[in-house]
């Protein structure tokens, strides 16, 4: 149970080195746009190998799946647009309104979008294997550049340092505790349970690359996120066959 917990703690560890980063450095931002493109790229494998390949053995063709699916999708959607609605639509963005959010929801937008990965990397230390590189490499690499943005635009929108930094802390633990539930309460689930918890994994990130990361991707890399979210596939894909 230990190691959920720190798996899912590291992973989310980026957010906060991410954090630190935009802080100290100046980021330009193609540059953020072309890493969260990558970022993309590595998740969206990770959902097609890990998350959605896993779930349609387990499931032996019993709709597990397509209702995992469905119904991570609906709830990130739903949960996001309640979360917009509080003041927490421009967590990500660079240049977005942030300062003038609420500070709750922004904090439960930025843990809305990584619980989902969280208690998947739990979900795989089940029956003793071993955890997925793939899935903590898409999980770290994606956060990175989410971190970037959101602090970059926090910072902008007269957040200070240590209210900043404090966030990202909070949500690197609050992953690691997801990770820790993951583990915990699936240990003695059945195959459905763990292949419908897999697809809504799968689905709610999905709906956040497509709602969140990827616009924002290429409204500041360009044309040229479309190669590097490829690179970032491939890569993770690689990865998954190297295991």
């Amino acid at each position: 149970m230990t190691s959920a917990f720190l798996w899912g703690l590291f992973a989310a560890s980026s957010l906060v080195a991410g954090g630190v980063l935009a802080l100290t450095l100046p980021i330009r931002e193609r540059m953020l746009g072309l890493i969260m493109g990558f970022g993309a790229g590595v998740l969206i494998s990770a959902v097609a190998y890990e998350l959605v390949a896993e779930a349609f053995e387990t499931s032996a063709g019993n709709g597990s799946l397509a209702l995992g699916l469905a119904a991570g999708a609906l709830t990130f959607y739903a949960g996001d647009a309640v979360i917009d609605r509080m003041g927490g639509d421009d967590r990500k963005r660079m240049h977005g309104n942030q300062g003038a959010g609420s500070a709750p929801a922004i904090v439960l937008g930025i843990v809305l979008d990584g619980i989902p990965e969280s208690v998947v990397i739990g979900l795989g230390l089940i029956g003793g294997g071993g955890v997925s590189a793939a899935v903590i490499a898409a999980v770290f690499l994606s956060n990175l550049p989410e971190a970037l943005a959101a602090t970059t635009g926090l910072a902008a929108g007269g957040w200070a340092a240590r209210k900043i930094l404090g966030l990202w802390v909070t949500v690197a633990l609050v992953s690691g505790v997801a990770s820790l539930l993951g583990f915990a309460v699936f240990d003695s689930a059945g195959a459905d349970v763990v292949a419908f918890t897999l697809a809504f994994a799968g689905g709610a990130i999905l709906t956040m690359l497509a709602d969140t990361m990827m616009p924002e991707a290429f409204e500041h890399g360009g044309k040229a996120v479309g190669l590097v979210t490829t690179l970032g596939f491939g890569l993770a894909f690689a990865l998954t066959k190297l295991e």
